[in-house]
């Protein structure tokens, strides 16, 4: 085990990593970050700030001279960063696991050949592999294969004239086309798993997105128990099968009734944000656990929870007379009985830029929601 008072690295400054070094400070260890921003969320708030890029190897030579163990806050850390930090120091999640789900079709193949719930999919390299995709396949998604996140890098398309331009806009890079599916909901699951093959899940969770960014996660997830105890060995068999260690986050369409994995995140994920608040312990404690070789903590879930995003489009509503963006009115949700708001101290609001969120928690999911829904109202978030 890795105890106290150590020093942990985080690869990447954003708002998982802030998390996780508040965490992290809360058990007692201390934390470097590395990241190229100047102006990082994590970095504001560690004992160090590396900032430097992740290629960069005499930060990399540093941050393992400097810390016990080291992890990771977004999945487009370089893999070859991640194996030469192990050489080392313990890295978890390892990058082989982290290799797979940096790629989606790498994640659909693995998912395909460990016979877990996908949808109908083809590698798409060349207009070739477009002319060849099964009529049955239309209408569909096209998805870059890497760096895609949060609605970007995607385009529906109709028929493979559709699905020619949109990879013609994408630059050709590979990419997967999936089958566009009816869709019930979608719900994740948010699970630690340790050294030792000990797995620690969250309850599931319900999200709904608008354009393409997480809005709105309502925990526990309202869909049947048999669904939900399926999401979370599905999500469990992933980790397995991944040799993973540490948090990580599991996307699943529901359609007809049945479960489809979209994509994995091998790190803690927007829709487990609710756990810092509303269960036992948070996915970013669960982490650190994780990391440190010690045992997982409880993640039971005591209160019913919403979680809302608040995207940088906030910051521009009712601009001064000068044009200039302003801070909402945060005392309006500050005035809400078991509201808890989270601002992640960035330096510039941007629209679609994720500057914070609010959870509301309570006893009752119903009036929890309506909360939540009139919180995000008052603070001049739009319906879609």
């Amino acid at each position: 085990m890795i105890l106290p008072p150590a020093t942990l690295g985080m690869l990447g400054g954003g708002q998982l990593g802030r998390f996780f070094v508040a965490a992290a400070h809360e058990m007692g260890y201390k934390v470097w970050v590395l990241d190229p921003d100047p102006h990082s969320p994590a970095g504001l708030i560690a004992d160090r700030h590396l900032q430097a890029g992740y290629d960069d190897f005499a930060a990399l030579d540093a941050l393992a001279a400097g810390c016990a163990a080291v992890t990771t806050e977004f999945e487009n850390v370089p893999a070859d960063t991640l194996d030469y930090l192990a050489k080392f120091v313990p890295v978890r999640p390892g990058a082989a696991a982290v290799a797979v789900c940096q790629n989606r079709i790498v994640e659909k193949t693995f998912l395909q050949d460990n016979g877990l719930p996908h949808g109908p999919f083809v590698p798409v390299r060349s207009e070739a592999d477009l002319a060849a995709a099964p009529a049955e396949l239309f209408p569909a998604v096209l998805k870059v294969a890497r760096f895609g996140y949060d609605g970007k890098g995607q385009a529906r398309v109709a028929n493979v004239a559709e699905a020619v331009h949109a990879f013609h806009a994408f630059k050709g890079e590979a990419c997967v086309l999936e089958a566009l599916l009816t869709l019930d909901c979608e719900v994740s699951v948010v699970l630690a798993r340790g050294e030792d093959g000990t797995v620690s899940a969250f309850p599931v969770v319900e999200n709904a997105h608008s354009r393409g960014i997480l809005d709105v996660s309502i925990a526990p997830a309202r869909v049947a128990p048999a669904l939900a105890d399926e999401a979370r060995r599905c999500a469990s068999l992933i980790a397995e099968r991944l040799g993973f260690i540490g948090t990580l986050a599991v996307e699943f369409f529901v359609s007809g009734g049945h479960l489809v994995v979209n994509e994995m995140a091998p790190r803690p994920h927007n829709s487990g944000h609710h756990t810092i608040d509303a269960c036992v312990v948070s996915q970013y404690e669960q982490q650190v656990r994780a990391l440190c070789g010690l045992p997982l903590g409880e993640a039971r879930q005591h209160s019913a929870s919403v979680m809302v995003n608040l995207l940088g489009e906030l910051w521009y509503e009712g601009l001064d007379p000068h044009g200039r963006y302003r801070e909402p009115d945060w005392s309006v949700l500050h005035a809400v009985p078991g509201l808890r708001l989270h601002l992640y101290g960035k330096h510039h609001a941007r629209h679609g830029r994720k500057m914070g969120h609010f959870t509301v928690i309570g006893d009752d999911p119903a009036q929890v929601l309506d909360a939540a829904l009139a919180a995000r109202r008052a603070i001049g978030i739009r319906d879609i």
